[in-house]
């Protein structure tokens, strides 16, 4: 079968189906209810999933409003897809409409484009392929939604409360060929609350999610313009970020803007809040200096956790990294910054949490997503490999990733895609973009790996 071909008549399928699914701002929010339990939009997302599969004939079901399959196949075996609807939120510095799906030069542009509204659609369609060519199934195969993959999981973790573990299962959700293992994720929180000696930082505030580099951050100073001015603005100058300073009546407002970027690997953002904690530790002289001295003395050019004593790497998965993506400061109350911290395969966790050196401050483990692993010599991996290298002619090598799939959930699972070899990553950044023609493409690969992992052969008995 043809698959790239197939893939190709449905290209204007595709970018309706993804432009509308784009269009809902399935950001979590507040106003949860039984039925939207991270909010109406990301609920209206998960909708638009069972619709569709309701109106092709797939098995559909709503298991909590927090996750959703669409089933189709007979076997006792079972292949899970499983993709996200949920997305973060859209962020500053965009020149495209963040949820508006606009197709310029080749791309589509939108928050959630490549992580995970594009992937899922491409799965989506490659299942629809493979249904209606007609091929039998040898196994069930189940498109599982998932509404909350970007705040913590807690969608496929009520999902497998009641719900069957598939046999073997993959992530559109990552990069290509295939990515079989998983660093381990957890949240840290570094506290201090007593607090003796006020100085001019009145509060701070950088970031709204661990899993993202924050682009602004934001401080209120005692003063006038006349006493930070200049200063803030050579300091904005030499880092090359852009940076205002405005008066307001409680004092003065500074405000520096960094780059977005995915927390499994912070070098590729700007971190505002860094560097702002950078600027204030030469200002201050206090307790407003002790929490920016901390921030700047221990991630200041430092994403990998040397000064804390936590750094390791392994050849398997790569350097541990540490996202500074929550800074918070109020005077004379709990001054926190917590951390995305993604640790090499062969970490020794509990060892290394015990050494840690912290300065001041406690630190909290809040969670911790132990690491994923599939070995390489494995069937599954194998067909696979197969499966990509049949549709592009490219050796399937396996790759380690610091970013977390909900193949981390799964007893056996793997990130599939649909991020191509070189392909610039734009995940969590403004201007979020999915090239088109790679969506063709990627449709293609799972249309093939769905037919060779679940569909009777000829000469199949």
């Amino acid at each position: 079968m043809d698959w790239q071909t197939e893939a190709e008549k449905r290209r204007d399928q595709i970018i309706e189906e993804l432009q509308s699914l784009i269009a809902i701002p399935s950001v979590l929010s507040e106003d949860a209810t039984p039925e939207a339990p991270f909010g109406t939009e990301v609920k209206r997302a998960l909708q638009w999933f069972m619709d569709k599969g309701q109106e092709r004939g797939y098995r559909v079901k709503n298991v909590a409003n927090v996750a959703a399959h669409l089933e189709i196949g007979e076997g006792e075996e079972l292949l899970g897809i499983l993709g996200h609807v949920d997305v973060v939120p859209a962020g500053a510095g965009w020149t495209k409409e963040p949820f508006g799906g606009e197709v310029e030069g080749g791309n589509l542009y939108g928050r959630g484009s490549i992580d995970d509204k594009g992937p899922t659609i491409a799965a989506w369609t490659a299942l629809n392929m493979v249904k209606e060519a007609g091929f039998e199934f040898d196994k069930r195969i189940r498109l599982i939604i998932g509404t909350d993959e970007e705040s913590g999981f807690r969608c496929v973790d009520r999902y497998f409360e009641t719900e069957e573990m598939p046999t073997i299962a993959f992530a559109p959700d990552a990069d290509f060929p295939i990515i079989n293992a998983e660093k381990g994720i957890a949240s840290l929180v570094f506290s201090k609350k007593e607090w003796t000696q006020p100085d001019a930082l009145q509060s701070f505030a950088s970031g709204k999610r661990t899993n993202m580099v924050p682009d602004l951050a934001e401080a209120i100073v005692d003063g006038s313009l006349a006493d930070w001015q200049a200063q803030f603005d050579e300091f904005c100058s030499k880092h090359k970020v852009a940076g205002t300073c405005e008066q307001m009546q409680e004092g003065v407002k500074l405000a520096v803007h960094g780059k977005s970027a995915h927390a499994m690997e912070p070098d590729d953002g700007v971190n505002a809040g860094i560097l702002l904690a950078v600027f204030l530790k030469g200002q201050l002289a206090g307790d407003g200096k002790e929490f920016t001295a901390f921030v700047a003395d221990n991630f200041y050019n430092d994403s990998r956790g040397r000064r804390f004593v936590l750094d390791y790497t392994d050849d398997i998965s790569g350097d541990t990294t540490f996202n500074a993506g929550i800074l918070k400061f109020e005077q004379d109350k709990l001054a926190t910054v917590e951390v995305s911290m993604r640790y090499s395969i062969s970490y020794p966790f509990e060892e290394k949490m015990a050494d840690a050196k912290t300065d001041a401050f406690s630190m909290e483990i809040r969670s911790n997503s132990t690491p994923h692993y599939v070995d390489e010599n494995d069937p599954f991996i194998r067909t696979l490999q197969n499966a990509y290298e049949k549709q592009t002619g490219n050796t399937a090598d396996l790759l380690s990733i610091g970013g977390g799939t909900y193949a981390r959930v799964l007893q056996k699972g793997v990130a599939f895609g649909m991020l191509f070899p070189g392909e610039k990553d734009v995940a969590h950044q403004a201007d979020e973009f999915v090239d088109i023609d790679n969506l063709i493409k990627a449709t293609a690969i799972y249309a093939e790996a769905i037919y060779q992992l679940a569909c009777k052969k000829s000469g199949d008995v």
